[in-house]
């Protein structure tokens, strides 16, 4: 049975607020766009930042999931709206 280990890069994420991870996710776009770190940093900067992305759509379809149920079960108990 083969398990992998977690990415101590990515390992924190998931406990992440939305504004935290989108902040994270900035610094990481900031210092690749500089061109600067070695093609092994840069590499888990991507990475990290692929992950931080996901938390933040995963925290926007949430989000986008409350609105939906909140608005249905406004609707059902206003029928005229």
């Amino acid at each position: 049975m083969s398990t992998t280990a977690p990415n101590p890069a990515t390992a924190d994420i998931a406990a992440l607020s939305y504004e935290q991870a989108r902040e994270q996710l900035m610094n990481v776009v900031n210092q690749l766009e500089t061109g600067s770190a070695s093609l092994e940093d840069s590499l888990a900067l991507w990475e990290r930042g692929e992950a931080l992305a996901k938390r933040c759509d995963e925290w926007l379809e949430g989000a986008k999931a409350r609105l939906e149920a909140a608005r249905a079960t406004g609707n059902q108990s206003n029928p005229e709206a």
